[in-house]
């Protein structure tokens, strides 16, 4: 039986399945280029192989994905006069650009200038737009579609329901990405320029990781060629969450994105011990910075015996107040430590070459050179301005209270030094049980001796937990550049967490990023999020709650129980219904817990582990709970979550976090009275 033309969903399903065939065929192209004729070396044509090969990568067709999620129709065609009578242009939004083997587009990159529309038009400012049309997909294939008349001052304004459900979604593996459901304040964000830096600070559901990875997206869409010379990275706060979001750029075809944890980019030796919270906030202070510049500084002596080089028969004689001066001014210009090294046997050069020419020699560059690498010169720079080790010297200063108290004199008070100096120095670098602080403060004392690399853009992630050495850790990685920060104030679990974002940014070197503020919960069901913002008043008084825009409420519980048996069949009973479910407990409590699971032959996964269809359980300690989202959580002993941490608000903001990971519903059993801020 043939379907009858004027079936709009036929139409729709016709032109899904076209541009799947024109995608292919744009894959095949790429496929069968022959590059054996083009390529003047081998090394190009490596490069140029990799870069198929991405290509290729990037057009794969994901059965799963839908290839466009949106259509816009507008009254006139972009860019052109809007006359009466002009003929409008109709476009598929999706998460790539797709063309026929004519070069017209079939589908539109949601990043290009013609899709912003799909985002930000209202029917206030409808932007040209007659329809915007939303698809509804089961599989992969289109099964609804929703329309909006924005031109149609008739049309009354209504919540999208496909919207809603795309958001409500169940969800099992890792986290998606959000094109077809980002909204116009994320979408402002999203599409800001390379120039600035972004501070994003929501609150749990608001979408600001989302918000962060589609900007990186968006800026490799709008300045490709620029970041391909300088690179781009996405910090994340451990392997699980990198684990968890690493899929999201590559679905939208950006294969080129770094990923790290700040310890990755500091890993100048092995990490082996572990500070206690006084020493790390100690060591995480912005004014060790100073004090690892003293002490680096402080092997730079003053020269008190002249320089003789000799040539041929000549002898020349740099006197001691000259080499004085060049030491001088080499510390004046502040440059990196290790550049004015490489500078100084130079200088001296310069100044022997002047002694030459005065004496009516001629001497070009080859005779600098050749003086610059007299062992008379090497002598003296080895004893004026001599190689220093960055770990050696941080390993001297945490072993030698002498020498700490010397660089560090009115800087940090006598507890303070006591805090962070060893009470058993190592005999070595290798030999040193080095904490993360102070892999830390040794790449702050590279970077002192030679310049770190900028790259292009670098987004960090749950910003607000980093110390403020750890701000300027990453700020190297941009200095630039530029970046986009995420974080939750209220969800700061260390120590040292981050204050204000205004201090934060100073330490990053970016003082004038501008900082936004997402409200809107897209993620987080309203009964939860309302019984977790009791705890706001008591973690971060100034921030404003998160108002959930979800029609559903969510499933919401407190269960008084009487043991883990009891928590089993609360993860029992959330596993009944579609999606993935996350069972999230203190840290001690995990043991007990994991055995329960096991004795009732429930499987479960560990966090950053990829969730299936037959396995939907994640066992997670709290103190790995940020950032990650489940649809369904059980939470364990909220006592016990605060109990776990050294202080009551840093134990409230972890189960701050605890409490928001559900999309779709919570259960919060316990034996123990919750905490009075809950009441």
């Amino acid at each position: 039986m043939s379907t009858p033309v004027d079936d709009p969903l036929a139409r729709e399903r016709s032109h899904l399945a076209a541009s799947r065939t024109a995608l292919r065929a744009m894959r095949e192209d790429v496929e069968s280029l022959d590059i054996s004729d083009v390529t003047a070396n081998w090394v190009n044509a490596e490069v140029l192989a990799r870069q198929i090969e991405e290509r290729i990568k990037a057009l794969a067709d994901l059965s799963d994905t839908p290839l466009f999620f949106g259509r816009l129709d507008y009254l006139h065609a972009p860019g052109s006069e809007k006359a009466e009578g002009a003929e409008g242009e109709r476009f598929y939004i999706g998460r790539r650009h797709v063309h026929d083997h004519d070069g017209d587009p079939m589908v539109i990159d949601w990043r290009a200038p013609v899709s912003q529309p799909f985002y930000r038009a209202s029917r206030k400012d409808p932007m040209d737009i007659a329809l915007r049309r939303r698809f509804g997909y089961t599989r992969g294939d289109i099964t609804a579609y929703e329309d909006e008349h924005l031109s149609d001052p008739a049309e009354v304004s209504r919540t999208s329901k496909l919207l809603q459900q795309e958001i409500e979604r169940p969800r099992v593996g890792p986290m998606r990405d959000i094109v077809a459901t980002i909204q116009p304040e994320q979408d402002e964000i999203v599409r800001s320029g390379l120039s600035g830096t972004v501070c994003v600070q929501g609150g749990p559901g608001t979408g600001k990781t989302a918000v962060g990875l589609h900007r990186v997206a968006y800026l490799l869409y709008a300045h490709r060629e620029r970041l391909a010379r300088t690179g781009t990275l996405v910090i994340g706060p451990n392997r699980s969450f990198l684990h968890y979001i690493e899929q999201v750029l590559p679905a939208l075809g950006e294969l080129t994105v770094q990923q790290a944890t700040v310890a990755d980019l500091v890993a100048h030796v092995e990490i082996k011990g572990t500070d206690e919270a006084t020493a790390a906030v100690v060591k995480g202070d912005a004014r060790l910075a100073r004090v690892l510049r003293r002490a680096l500084y402080s092997h730079v002596t003053m020269p008190t015996e002249p320089v003789v080089v000799v040539r041929g028969s000549r002898r020349w004689r740099v006197p001691a107040y000259e080499l004085e001066e060049i030491v001088r001014e080499l510390l004046d210009r502040d440059i990196r430590y290790g550049a004015a090294r490489e500078a100084l046997p130079q200088r001296i050069a310069h100044a022997v070459l002047v002694q030459m020419e005065r004496s009516g020699e001629a001497p070009d560059d080859r005779v600098q050179d050749a003086v610059a690498r007299n062992s008379a010169v090497k002598a003296a720079v080895k004893a004026v301005w001599p190689a220093v080790d960055p770990a050696k010297l941080v390993l001297r200063l945490l072993s030698d209270g002498e020498f700490l108290a010397e660089h560090a004199d009115g800087i940090l008070d006598e507890d303070e030094q006591k805090a962070i100096l060893w009470a058993k120095p190592a005999r070595s670098v290798k030999a040193a049980k080095w904490s993360t602080a102070d892999a830390v403060l040794i790449d702050e004392a590279t970077d002192l001796i030679r310049r770190t690399h900028s790259l292009g853009h670098v987004v960090v992630d749950e910003a607000q937990d980093l110390s403020p050495m750890q701000y300027r850790a990453v700020g190297r990685r941009c200095t630039t550049g530029s970046a986009t920060v995420l974080g939750d104030l209220a969800q700061g679990t260390t120590p040292w967490a981050t204050r204000s974002w205004q201090e934060a940014l100073a330490h990053l070197g970016k003082p004038d990023a501008l900082v936004e503020e997402l409200t809107a919960g897209f993620r987080v069901p309203t009964d939860v999020i309302t019984y977790a913002s009791r705890l706001l008043p008591h973690i971060a008084p100034g921030l404003t709650p998160v108002a959930s825009i979800r029609e559903n409420p969510g499933h919401f519980e407190v269960r008084p129980v009487s043991g883990t048996t009891d928590v089993v069949e609360a993860c029992r009973e959330l596993l009944r219904h579609e999606g993935s479910t996350g069972l999230i407990a203190a840290d001690v409590r995990v043991p007990e817990l994991a055995g329960a699971l096991r004795q009732a032959g429930i499987p479960y996964l560990a966090p950053g582990e990829e969730t299936t269809t037959d396995t939907r359980l994640t066992l997670v300690p709290a103190s790995l709970a940020k950032g990650l989202e489940y649809d369904y959580v059980v939470l364990d002993e909220p006592r016990a979550v605060v109990d776990a941490e050294p202080d009551e608000r840093t134990g409230l903001r972890r189960l701050y976090v605890a409490l928001t990971r559900a999309v779709s519903g919570l259960t919060v059993t316990h034996t123990a009275p919750l905490p009075p801020q809950l009441a």
